[in-house]
Protein backbone atom coordinates (compact mmCIF):
# COMPACT_ATOMS: atom_id res chain seq x y z
CA UNK A 1 0.00 0.00 0.00
CA UNK A 2 2.65 2.65 1.04
CA UNK A 3 4.76 2.22 -2.23
CA UNK A 4 1.77 3.41 -4.41
CA UNK A 5 1.35 6.81 -5.47
CA UNK A 6 -1.03 8.58 -3.32
CA UNK A 7 -4.64 8.96 -4.63
CA UNK A 8 -5.67 12.19 -5.69
CA UNK A 9 -6.78 14.81 -3.31
CA UNK A 10 -10.62 14.34 -4.16
CA UNK A 11 -10.49 10.31 -3.67
CA UNK A 12 -9.07 10.57 -0.02
CA UNK A 13 -11.12 13.21 0.90
CA UNK A 14 -14.46 11.55 -0.36
CA UNK A 15 -12.75 8.65 1.80
CA UNK A 16 -12.12 10.52 5.16
CA UNK A 17 -15.89 11.70 4.74
CA UNK A 18 -17.46 8.15 3.94
CA UNK A 19 -15.73 7.29 7.12
CA UNK A 20 -16.69 9.83 9.00
CA UNK A 21 -20.59 9.18 7.83
CA UNK A 22 -20.46 5.72 8.87
CA UNK A 23 -19.00 6.33 11.93
CA UNK A 24 -22.02 8.82 12.74
CA UNK A 25 -23.93 5.79 12.32
CA UNK A 26 -23.83 4.60 15.76
CA UNK A 27 -24.45 5.56 18.99
CA UNK A 28 -23.08 9.01 20.47
CA UNK A 29 -22.25 6.95 23.83
CA UNK A 30 -20.71 3.62 21.56
CA UNK A 31 -18.45 6.40 20.03
CA UNK A 32 -15.37 6.88 22.36
CA UNK A 33 -14.48 3.12 22.27
CA UNK A 34 -15.32 2.55 18.41
CA UNK A 35 -12.38 5.56 17.60
CA UNK A 36 -10.54 3.78 20.38
CA UNK A 37 -10.65 0.52 18.89
CA UNK A 38 -10.28 2.00 14.94
CA UNK A 39 -6.79 3.39 16.74
CA UNK A 40 -8.26 7.47 16.04
CA UNK A 41 -8.06 7.76 19.55
CA UNK A 42 -10.92 8.50 22.15
CA UNK A 43 -12.58 11.62 23.57
CA UNK A 44 -15.79 11.70 25.79
CA UNK A 45 -19.36 11.02 25.36
CA UNK A 46 -20.29 15.00 25.75
CA UNK A 47 -18.05 15.25 23.33
CA UNK A 48 -20.10 13.05 21.21
CA UNK A 49 -23.18 13.93 21.77
CA UNK A 50 -22.93 16.87 21.05
CA UNK A 51 -22.12 16.03 17.04
CA UNK A 52 -21.26 12.60 16.12
CA UNK A 53 -20.24 13.77 13.27
CA UNK A 54 -17.87 16.69 13.79
CA UNK A 55 -16.23 14.26 16.55
CA UNK A 56 -15.19 11.36 13.76
CA UNK A 57 -14.03 14.33 11.59
CA UNK A 58 -11.85 15.53 14.33
CA UNK A 59 -10.36 12.21 14.96
CA UNK A 60 -9.78 11.46 11.14
CA UNK A 61 -8.50 14.43 10.92
CA UNK A 62 -4.53 14.42 9.14
CA UNK A 63 -4.78 10.97 9.08
CA UNK A 64 -2.83 9.95 5.97
CA UNK A 65 -4.54 7.42 2.94
CA UNK A 66 -2.73 4.69 4.07
CA UNK A 67 -3.83 4.43 7.11
CA UNK A 68 -7.77 5.84 6.42
CA UNK A 69 -8.02 2.92 4.42
CA UNK A 70 -7.02 0.51 6.55
CA UNK A 71 -9.33 2.34 8.93
CA UNK A 72 -12.07 2.02 6.21
CA UNK A 73 -11.61 -1.77 6.13
CA UNK A 74 -11.82 -2.77 10.20
CA UNK A 75 -15.15 -0.18 9.97
CA UNK A 76 -16.41 -2.36 7.19
CA UNK A 77 -16.28 -5.20 9.47
CA UNK A 78 -18.65 -3.76 11.69
CA UNK A 79 -20.65 -1.97 9.52
CA UNK A 80 -22.63 -3.07 5.55
CA UNK A 81 -22.16 0.09 4.07
CA UNK A 82 -21.81 0.50 0.43
CA UNK A 83 -20.14 4.14 0.08
CA UNK A 84 -17.66 3.33 2.44
CA UNK A 85 -16.75 0.00 0.53
CA UNK A 86 -16.89 1.84 -2.60
CA UNK A 87 -14.75 4.57 -1.39
CA UNK A 88 -12.04 2.31 -0.35
CA UNK A 89 -12.23 0.62 -4.17
CA UNK A 90 -11.92 3.42 -5.66
CA UNK A 91 -8.59 4.54 -3.82
CA UNK A 92 -6.85 0.84 -4.09
CA UNK A 93 -7.85 0.69 -7.62
CA UNK A 94 -5.74 3.62 -8.37
CA UNK A 95 -2.99 3.16 -10.49
CA UNK A 96 -4.07 -0.37 -11.61
CA UNK A 97 -6.00 -0.49 -15.54
CA UNK A 98 -9.13 0.49 -15.26
CA UNK A 99 -12.41 -0.63 -17.17
CA UNK A 100 -12.99 2.63 -18.92
CA UNK A 101 -16.33 4.85 -18.81
CA UNK A 102 -16.60 4.27 -22.23
CA UNK A 103 -16.28 0.35 -22.03
CA UNK A 104 -18.93 0.87 -19.61
CA UNK A 105 -20.90 2.86 -21.74
CA UNK A 106 -20.36 0.02 -24.89
CA UNK A 107 -21.65 -2.57 -22.66
CA UNK A 108 -24.57 -0.58 -21.43
CA UNK A 109 -25.99 -0.39 -25.35
CA UNK A 110 -25.40 -4.23 -25.36
CA UNK A 111 -28.50 -3.92 -23.05
CA UNK A 112 -30.47 -1.56 -25.32
CA UNK A 113 -33.81 -2.80 -26.40
CA UNK A 114 -33.75 -5.81 -24.47
CA UNK A 115 -34.27 -6.86 -20.84
CA UNK A 116 -31.27 -6.48 -18.50
CA UNK A 117 -32.14 -10.38 -17.43
CA UNK A 118 -34.53 -13.22 -19.16
CA UNK A 119 -34.54 -15.98 -16.26
CA UNK A 120 -34.79 -13.99 -13.56
CA UNK A 121 -37.18 -10.99 -12.15
CA UNK A 122 -35.42 -7.54 -12.99
CA UNK A 123 -36.20 -6.05 -9.92
CA UNK A 124 -34.51 -9.01 -7.54
CA UNK A 125 -31.50 -9.20 -10.15
CA UNK A 126 -30.79 -5.10 -9.34
CA UNK A 127 -31.19 -5.93 -5.37
CA UNK A 128 -28.46 -8.45 -5.76
CA UNK A 129 -25.83 -6.50 -7.63
CA UNK A 130 -27.32 -2.70 -5.78
CA UNK A 131 -28.03 -2.34 -1.98
CA UNK A 132 -31.07 -0.33 -3.26
CA UNK A 133 -33.00 0.10 0.04
CA UNK A 134 -30.10 1.68 1.31
CA UNK A 135 -28.85 3.90 -1.14
CA UNK A 136 -30.13 7.75 -1.78
CA UNK A 137 -32.65 8.67 -4.57
CA UNK A 138 -32.52 10.29 -7.31
CA UNK A 139 -35.59 12.13 -6.82
CA UNK A 140 -36.99 12.54 -3.59
CA UNK A 141 -40.37 11.25 -2.97
CA UNK A 142 -41.71 13.90 -1.02
CA UNK A 143 -43.38 11.91 1.70
CA UNK A 144 -42.33 12.19 5.21
CA UNK A 145 -40.79 9.16 5.08
CA UNK A 146 -36.84 9.21 3.91
CA UNK A 147 -36.71 7.70 0.32
CA UNK A 148 -34.54 5.37 -1.05
CA UNK A 149 -33.16 4.34 -4.58
CA UNK A 150 -35.26 1.59 -4.29
CA UNK A 151 -38.37 3.60 -4.39
CA UNK A 152 -37.45 5.27 -7.63
CA UNK A 153 -36.77 2.15 -9.64
CA UNK A 154 -39.89 1.01 -8.06
CA UNK A 155 -41.77 4.14 -9.08
CA UNK A 156 -39.90 4.48 -12.82
CA UNK A 157 -38.67 1.00 -13.96
CA UNK A 158 -41.47 -1.21 -12.55
CA UNK A 159 -44.91 0.68 -12.39
CA UNK A 160 -43.97 2.98 -15.10
CA UNK A 161 -41.50 3.20 -18.48
CA UNK A 162 -40.09 6.07 -17.57
CA UNK A 163 -36.19 4.72 -17.01
CA UNK A 164 -34.61 2.10 -19.84
CA UNK A 165 -31.91 0.16 -19.24
CA UNK A 166 -29.54 3.00 -19.72
CA UNK A 167 -30.92 5.26 -17.35
CA UNK A 168 -31.49 2.29 -14.60
CA UNK A 169 -27.47 1.53 -14.67
CA UNK A 170 -26.89 5.46 -15.09
CA UNK A 171 -28.55 5.97 -11.86
CA UNK A 172 -27.15 2.61 -10.13
CA UNK A 173 -23.74 4.31 -10.78
CA UNK A 174 -22.83 1.79 -13.22
CA UNK A 175 -20.84 4.25 -15.47
CA UNK A 176 -18.70 5.75 -12.39
CA UNK A 177 -18.59 2.98 -9.55
CA UNK A 178 -15.47 1.13 -8.72
CA UNK A 179 -13.93 -1.50 -11.46
CA UNK A 180 -14.25 -3.92 -8.51
CA UNK A 181 -18.47 -3.02 -8.67
CA UNK A 182 -18.51 -3.64 -12.28
CA UNK A 183 -17.15 -6.87 -11.82
CA UNK A 184 -19.90 -7.81 -9.34
CA UNK A 185 -22.14 -6.28 -12.06
CA UNK A 186 -20.38 -8.68 -15.18
CA UNK A 187 -20.87 -11.93 -13.37
CA UNK A 188 -24.36 -11.57 -12.08
CA UNK A 189 -25.61 -10.79 -15.34
CA UNK A 190 -24.13 -13.64 -16.62
CA UNK A 191 -25.00 -15.91 -14.34
CA UNK A 192 -27.13 -18.85 -15.29
CA UNK A 193 -29.37 -17.72 -12.68
CA UNK A 194 -30.12 -14.96 -14.91
CA UNK A 195 -29.81 -15.42 -18.35
CA UNK A 196 -30.83 -18.53 -20.12
CA UNK A 197 -27.99 -20.32 -22.30
CA UNK A 198 -28.84 -18.76 -25.28
CA UNK A 199 -28.52 -15.29 -24.46
CA UNK A 200 -26.25 -16.16 -21.62
CA UNK A 201 -23.83 -17.11 -24.94
CA UNK A 202 -24.26 -14.48 -26.56
CA UNK A 203 -23.92 -11.67 -23.40
CA UNK A 204 -20.30 -12.89 -22.84
CA UNK A 205 -19.56 -12.67 -26.39
CA UNK A 206 -20.69 -9.34 -26.81
CA UNK A 207 -18.97 -7.73 -23.43
CA UNK A 208 -15.69 -9.32 -23.90
CA UNK A 209 -16.00 -7.82 -27.71
CA UNK A 210 -15.51 -4.42 -25.26
CA UNK A 211 -13.97 -6.09 -22.19
CA UNK A 212 -10.55 -6.44 -24.18
CA UNK A 213 -9.65 -2.93 -25.16
CA UNK A 214 -9.34 -2.22 -21.25
CA UNK A 215 -7.54 -5.52 -20.34
CA UNK A 216 -9.91 -7.74 -19.20
CA UNK A 217 -12.49 -10.50 -20.19
CA UNK A 218 -15.45 -12.68 -18.96
CA UNK A 219 -13.96 -16.11 -18.75
CA UNK A 220 -15.37 -19.72 -17.25
CA UNK A 221 -14.69 -19.75 -13.13
CA UNK A 222 -17.00 -22.96 -12.70
CA UNK A 223 -20.17 -24.48 -13.47
CA UNK A 224 -23.71 -24.36 -11.79
CA UNK A 225 -25.43 -27.29 -12.42
CA UNK A 226 -23.86 -27.81 -15.67
CA UNK A 227 -23.85 -24.88 -16.59
CA UNK A 228 -21.08 -22.07 -16.36
CA UNK A 229 -20.25 -19.03 -14.38
CA UNK A 230 -18.39 -16.16 -15.32
CA UNK A 231 -15.63 -14.29 -13.51
CA UNK A 232 -13.82 -11.32 -14.99
CA UNK A 233 -10.34 -11.70 -15.16
CA UNK A 234 -6.77 -9.49 -16.48
CA UNK A 235 -5.60 -10.72 -19.97
CA UNK A 236 -2.09 -11.68 -19.46
CA UNK A 237 0.13 -9.83 -22.07
CA UNK A 238 1.92 -11.98 -23.94
CA UNK A 239 5.77 -11.80 -23.68
CA UNK A 240 8.02 -11.71 -27.01
CA UNK A 241 8.42 -15.30 -27.53
CA UNK A 242 4.43 -15.96 -27.53
CA UNK A 243 4.35 -13.35 -30.60
CA UNK A 244 7.19 -15.11 -32.36
CA UNK A 245 5.76 -19.10 -31.71
CA UNK A 246 2.25 -17.27 -32.92
CA UNK A 247 3.82 -16.23 -36.58
CA UNK A 248 5.27 -19.53 -36.94
CA UNK A 249 2.56 -21.75 -35.84
CA UNK A 250 0.02 -19.98 -37.68
CA UNK A 251 1.89 -19.53 -40.89
CA UNK A 252 2.30 -22.95 -40.70
CA UNK A 253 -1.28 -24.38 -39.55
CA UNK A 254 -3.77 -21.66 -38.90
CA UNK A 255 -6.67 -23.90 -38.62
CA UNK A 256 -5.84 -26.57 -35.96
CA UNK A 257 -2.11 -25.92 -34.52
CA UNK A 258 -2.33 -21.80 -33.92
CA UNK A 259 -6.20 -22.89 -32.51
CA UNK A 260 -4.29 -24.84 -30.03
CA UNK A 261 -1.26 -22.96 -29.43
CA UNK A 262 -3.59 -20.00 -28.47
CA UNK A 263 -5.96 -21.89 -26.10
CA UNK A 264 -2.97 -23.12 -24.44
CA UNK A 265 -1.65 -19.38 -23.99
CA UNK A 266 -5.50 -18.25 -22.95
CA UNK A 267 -5.22 -21.12 -19.84
CA UNK A 268 -2.27 -20.41 -18.17
CA UNK A 269 -3.63 -18.37 -15.84
CA UNK A 270 -7.15 -19.61 -15.83
CA UNK A 271 -7.05 -23.42 -16.47
CA UNK A 272 -3.53 -24.48 -15.65
CA UNK A 273 -5.00 -28.67 -15.59
CA UNK A 274 -6.49 -27.76 -19.48
CA UNK A 275 -3.49 -25.57 -20.36
CA UNK A 276 -1.39 -28.47 -19.44
CA UNK A 277 -2.95 -31.04 -21.66
CA UNK A 278 -3.08 -28.26 -24.13
CA UNK A 279 0.42 -28.17 -24.38
CA UNK A 280 1.39 -32.12 -25.18
CA UNK A 281 -1.66 -32.32 -27.51
CA UNK A 282 0.05 -28.97 -29.35
CA UNK A 283 3.22 -31.69 -29.81
CA UNK A 284 1.39 -34.64 -30.81
CA UNK A 285 -0.31 -32.44 -33.75
CA UNK A 286 2.59 -30.81 -34.75
CA UNK A 287 4.22 -34.13 -34.53
CA UNK A 288 1.85 -35.86 -36.80
CA UNK A 289 1.62 -33.43 -39.38
CA UNK A 290 5.20 -32.96 -40.21
CA UNK A 291 4.89 -36.86 -40.33
CA UNK A 292 2.27 -37.09 -42.63
CA UNK A 293 3.83 -34.30 -44.60
CA UNK A 294 7.10 -36.51 -44.60
CA UNK A 295 5.06 -39.73 -45.86
CA UNK A 296 6.18 -41.24 -42.42
CA UNK A 297 3.02 -43.79 -40.97
CA UNK A 298 2.16 -43.85 -37.82
CA UNK A 299 -0.83 -45.15 -35.64
CA UNK A 300 -3.37 -42.59 -34.31
CA UNK A 301 -2.70 -44.41 -30.76
CA UNK A 302 1.22 -43.27 -30.32
CA UNK A 303 2.12 -41.57 -27.31
CA UNK A 304 3.86 -38.13 -27.59
CA UNK A 305 7.21 -40.26 -27.49
CA UNK A 306 6.91 -42.39 -29.90
CA UNK A 307 5.94 -39.88 -32.12
CA UNK A 308 9.01 -37.65 -31.65
CA UNK A 309 11.52 -40.72 -32.01
CA UNK A 310 9.64 -41.29 -35.17
CA UNK A 311 10.21 -37.90 -36.39
CA UNK A 312 13.60 -37.00 -34.58
CA UNK A 313 14.75 -40.25 -36.95
CA UNK A 314 12.74 -38.26 -40.18
CA UNK A 315 14.22 -34.60 -38.75
CA UNK A 316 17.81 -35.68 -37.97
CA UNK A 317 17.22 -34.91 -34.62
CA UNK A 318 18.32 -37.75 -32.42
CA UNK A 319 21.69 -37.25 -30.98
CA UNK A 320 23.27 -40.05 -32.83
CA UNK A 321 22.73 -38.29 -35.79
CA UNK A 322 25.31 -36.06 -35.24
CA UNK A 323 28.84 -36.40 -33.82
CA UNK A 324 29.88 -32.89 -32.47
CA UNK A 325 29.22 -33.66 -27.98
CA UNK A 326 27.24 -29.90 -27.95
CA UNK A 327 24.69 -30.79 -30.78
CA UNK A 328 24.29 -34.18 -28.90
CA UNK A 329 23.68 -32.80 -25.66
CA UNK A 330 21.35 -30.31 -26.48
CA UNK A 331 19.46 -32.81 -29.11
CA UNK A 332 19.20 -34.83 -25.95
CA UNK A 333 17.52 -32.06 -23.44
CA UNK A 334 15.12 -31.75 -26.31
CA UNK A 335 13.99 -35.48 -26.12
CA UNK A 336 14.00 -35.25 -22.52
CA UNK A 337 11.54 -31.93 -22.86
CA UNK A 338 9.29 -34.03 -24.71
CA UNK A 339 9.59 -36.80 -22.57
CA UNK A 340 8.84 -34.43 -19.55
CA UNK A 341 6.03 -32.42 -20.61
CA UNK A 342 4.01 -36.12 -21.19
CA UNK A 343 5.00 -37.11 -17.47
CA UNK A 344 3.76 -33.62 -16.34
CA UNK A 345 0.64 -33.78 -18.02
CA UNK A 346 -0.03 -37.59 -16.44
CA UNK A 347 0.78 -35.77 -12.94
CA UNK A 348 -1.19 -32.43 -13.41
CA UNK A 349 -3.22 -32.29 -15.86
CA UNK A 350 -7.36 -32.82 -16.47
CA UNK A 351 -6.60 -35.43 -18.55
CA UNK A 352 -7.17 -38.26 -15.64
CA UNK A 353 -8.90 -38.21 -12.90
CA UNK A 354 -7.12 -35.90 -9.94
CA UNK A 355 -7.71 -38.78 -6.85
CA UNK A 356 -7.59 -37.32 -3.62
CA UNK A 357 -4.00 -37.26 -3.23
CA UNK A 358 -2.62 -35.60 -6.30
CA UNK A 359 -0.72 -32.33 -6.69
CA UNK A 360 -3.02 -29.46 -8.54
CA UNK A 361 -1.46 -27.62 -11.31
CA UNK A 362 -0.70 -24.28 -10.74
CA UNK A 363 -0.29 -21.65 -12.89
CA UNK A 364 3.23 -21.64 -13.14
CA UNK A 365 3.23 -25.35 -13.60
CA UNK A 366 1.07 -24.53 -16.92
CA UNK A 367 3.39 -21.26 -18.11
CA UNK A 368 6.08 -23.84 -17.70
CA UNK A 369 4.30 -26.60 -19.87
CA UNK A 370 3.29 -24.17 -22.71
CA UNK A 371 6.03 -22.13 -23.23
CA UNK A 372 8.12 -25.26 -23.07
CA UNK A 373 6.14 -26.80 -25.86
CA UNK A 374 5.42 -23.59 -27.85
CA UNK A 375 9.43 -23.90 -28.12
CA UNK A 376 9.81 -27.04 -29.01
CA UNK A 377 6.47 -27.08 -31.68
CA UNK A 378 8.69 -23.95 -33.23
CA UNK A 379 11.78 -25.81 -33.40
CA UNK A 380 10.26 -28.81 -35.03
CA UNK A 381 7.98 -26.85 -37.69
CA UNK A 382 11.18 -24.67 -38.66
CA UNK A 383 13.78 -27.29 -38.55
CA UNK A 384 11.05 -29.77 -41.25
CA UNK A 385 10.83 -26.12 -42.76
CA UNK A 386 14.06 -26.23 -43.08
CA UNK A 387 14.32 -29.60 -44.95
CA UNK A 388 12.08 -29.15 -47.48
CA UNK A 389 13.87 -25.94 -48.80
CA UNK A 390 16.90 -27.95 -48.78
CA UNK A 391 15.67 -30.64 -50.62
CA UNK A 392 13.91 -28.45 -53.38
CA UNK A 393 17.27 -26.30 -53.85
Amino acid sequence: MTNKAPPPNLLIHTLRECISEAIARFKAYDLPMLCQQLGLGSGDEQEAYKSKRVYASKRLRGVGWPRLVATAKRLLQEVDDYALSEAVEHVEEVGTPPITELTRKRIASVFSGVPLVNAMDEHDFIKRVWPIDRMPPVYESGHASRSTLEDNYIRHAVHNSDWDNQDILRHMGFFTCSRAQVVKFLKAVTDPLAQDSTRQEWLVHWINEHLQHDGYKLVEAGRMSGSPTFDVVQIQQGVPADASISAVLEAFNPDSIHVRWQLALERRATDPAGAITLARTLLEDVSKWILHEAGVEYDDGDELPVLYRKLSKTLKLAPDDHSEEVFKKILGSCQNIVESLGALRNKLSDAHSPGPKRARPQARHAELAVNLAGTMATFLVSTWQARQSAASA
